[in-house]
């Protein structure tokens, strides 16, 4: 076999799954690239130890401590994986097979986006796809938050708590009674609309909406849900659950043997504290469940 362990997804719980099955010398590989990660754009300042800091300053401090316990570091995209007597085959994008003994799946997710004009352009810089991350700071100032369901809702309800004003725009509203209460009973004014554009300077300035409405805003919360990662779980095995996401028991194993998931993919909260301690976690019994099939 080429490796004890591979890990899929260089984020927060990839690398850290890296850290841990390193230390406890198996033979590790990390596969993707770093400037996927969800982090690469993001301020930290509600994970331990941490004031305040760019979130590609933490990957970077991973990436080399990942290097330096052992673990190969791999820039390159997941093809396939093949499911072998011995273990797993996994293919990359540029067509390189290896065979692993365990796998660690960490990819994160990727959030839905509202593919409008503006919306890559201001990312980090006024667009954000998790009100629970970035609240904090928006204190005081006016944004709005576009979806239709009860994740949009409870990002606005969140978001009322900090914001000078919040608009909630949607085309209609789904979200569930209890939400939609406690919406009515604050000031969230309920927008029905939907975007076409987001504009500003050199960060966001405003919004203009598809009745020719140009909301003025600090801050665009774009609140979608994610895509699941269905067609990767299901090559090994593995059937996500109605939201589409992996489930793991506590050691963060999945129900295929020599399969450990951790981050994002296991559901909410989507925090940079869960995805590093479900990471902490699946690297040690990835790396447990190796040294035992090896006695």
């Amino acid at each position: 076999m080429d490796y004890d362990v591979i890990i899929i997804g260089t984020g927060p719980a990839g690398l850290q799954a890296a850290i841990h099955a390193s230390r406890k010398k198996v033979k590790v590989c990390v596969l993707g690239k770093v400037e996927n990660s969800a982090l690469q754009r993001a301020e930290v300042e509600n994970y331990f130890g941490v004031r305040s800091t760019k979130g590609r300053e933490m990957l970077q401090i991973g990436l080399e401590a990942a290097r330096e316990f052992g673990a190969d570091l791999l820039s390159e995209d997941l093809l396939t994986i093949e499911m072998i007597e011995e273990g797993f085959k996994i293919k990359t994008d540029s067509l390189r097979e290896m065979t692993t003994k365990a796998l660690v799946l960490a990819p994160g997710i990727s959030r839905k986006k509202l593919k409008v004009e503006g919306e890559t352009e201001f990312h980090g810089l006024g667009v954000s796809y998790c009100a629970t991350c970035d609240c904090n700071f928006f204190k005081k100032r006016t944004v709005a938050v576009v979806g239709d369901a009860s994740m949009a809702a409870s990002a606005a309800l969140l978001l009322r708590e900090y914001a000078a004003k919040v608009y909630w725009v949607a085309k209609d509203y789904k979200a569930s009674p209890q939400l939609m209460e406690k919406i009515k009973a604050t000031d969230i004014e309920m927008v029905k609309a939907w975007q076409s554009r987001i504009h500003g300077g050199e960060v966001v300035k405003g919004m203009l909406l598809d009745d020719g409405r140009d909301l003025v805003l600090d801050g665009v919360f774009i609140e979608l849900g994610a895509k699941g990662v269905a067609d990767l779980a299901m090559e090994v095995n593995i059937f996500p659950d109605e939201k589409g996401y992996i489930t793991v028991d506590r050691s963060c194993a999945t129900e295929t043997p020599g399969v450990f998931a951790c981050g994002d993919v296991t559901g909410l909260p989507w925090q940079l504290a869960k995805a590093v301690g479900e990471g902490c976690v699946a690297g040690l019994a990835a790396a447990a469940y190796v040294k035992k099939e090896s006695e």
